[in-house]
């Protein structure tokens, strides 16, 4: 089945650089038919997820990713993936195998902290401040 985002993937499999600057506009004009009216309102259209939209699928599959998606000014960066991305691409498409893979290293916890002691009232209820 071909997708109605086929155009744009043939577009960006077409182009001779590996950066393209372009609008909301551009791509319209290229589609020959008005993006949805999410991808003004919600960056989380124009991510890199494979899960997300038909359109994201189009640019992943011509081996291309979004990034500096100005919603504001409706446009946005494509850069074509080098072979080394390619690979980690794929991964950072499927959804992480635990739920804790995305967060992993953005939380610290000093060694000797408790991390299972009361706090907020419980903790202000023990010391009788309360």
């Amino acid at each position: 089945m071909v997708s109605k985002y086929e155009p744009l993937k043939d577009h960006l499999a077409r182009l001779p650089t590996p950066v393209w600057r372009t609008s909301f506009r551009e791509i319209e004009r290229i589609l020959g038919f008005h993006l949805p009216p999410s991808s003004r309102r919600h960056r989380a259209l124009w991510s890199n997820n494979a899960q997300n939209h038909v359109m994201t699928q189009a640019w992943l599959s011509a081996g291309w990713r979004t990034e500096q998606v100005d919603l504001e000014k409706e446009e946005l960066v494509f850069r074509k993936v080098s072979a080394d991305e390619s690979g980690r691409s794929s991964e950072t498409s499927k959804p992480p195998k635990s739920p804790f893979g995305g967060l992993k290293g953005t939380v610290r916890i000093n060694v000797g902290f408790d991390i299972t002691s009361p706090t907020g009232e419980a903790w202000a209820a023990e010391r009788g401040i309360l």
